[in-house]
């Protein structure tokens, strides 16, 4: 079995499903003037991506880098899981280093809220655990790339889950006037997770930002409290 980027994407085209290669553009929005204009799909669920991941793992670095070069939305997410088995399965710092590097590098290409979502936290997030330190998290938070910014907010979940909630808190804060949707949505499941590990901190940052935090990021951070608690927050904003 040939270890590249084009055995992949034969491997993709196997497994592709046409009604979502047909939903997939309405789904993830890439029509005109939406916010993934023109991305392409093959149409091929995710278990799928995930099985071909791991037939692949083996794969170069310099071919995920063209699994990540490529229009195809699948052959992206593809890449990205192949270098996220990579990470997760060395323990070499220098190496992980290595591709830690190589992620932030490649932003162009983690150019879609799913991609954010399956990798930020898995490669920089976990990167980020021993490192004191984390500025990396506000220069992505201050790029005016949107999808960056995503990064920067969903990375800090690998964060959260070991209990440390003040990278999060602190960037929640700087997104509480961002015009866009998918930041607002982001920020508030990470909020939700501060919640799941400390909730007076979630309640602590809500009672000073809840009456003027956007509706969709107020929604997802109180999304699991009891209804009364819930109503309390979403009352503050008249």
């Amino acid at each position: 079995m040939p270890l590249t980027a084009a055995a992949v994407k034969r491997e993709l085209k196997s497994r592709v499903n046409p009604e979502k290669a047909a939903f997939y553009p309405r789904f993830f929005k890439a029509g005109p003037g939406e916010y993934a204009e023109g991305d392409q799909f093959l149409g091929v669920v995710v278990p799928d991506q995930r099985k071909t991941a791991r037939q692949y793992r083996g794969l170069p670095r310099q071919e995920i880098h063209k699994l990540l070069d490529d229009p195809y939305h699948e052959c992206r997410l593809t890449g990205l899981f192949i270098l996220i088995d990579q990470f997760e399965k060395t323990k070499n710092q220098t190496d992980r280093k290595s591709i830690v590097d190589d992620y932030l590098s490649r932003t162009d290409a983690v150019n879609h809220w799913d991609l954010v979502d399956a990798s930020a936290h898995k490669i920089l997030g976990v990167w980020l655990i021993d490192q004191t330190n984390r500025s990396v998290l506000v220069r992505l938070s201050k790029s005016p790339n949107l999808w960056e910014q995503r990064i920067a907010i969903v990375a800090t979940y690998a964060l959260i889950r070991r209990g440390e909630l003040d990278d999060t808190l602190q960037l929640a804060e700087t997104m509480l006037d961002h015009p866009h949707d998918l930041i607002h949505k982001a920020t508030g499941w990470m909020l939700r997770e501060v919640g799941k590990q400390q909730p007076s901190a979630l309640e602590h940052f809500l009672h000073q930002h809840a009456p003027h935090m956007p509706r969709t990021m107020l929604r997802y951070a109180i999304e699991k409290m009891s209804p009364s608690q819930r109503q309390v927050f979403l009352q503050m904003q008249g």
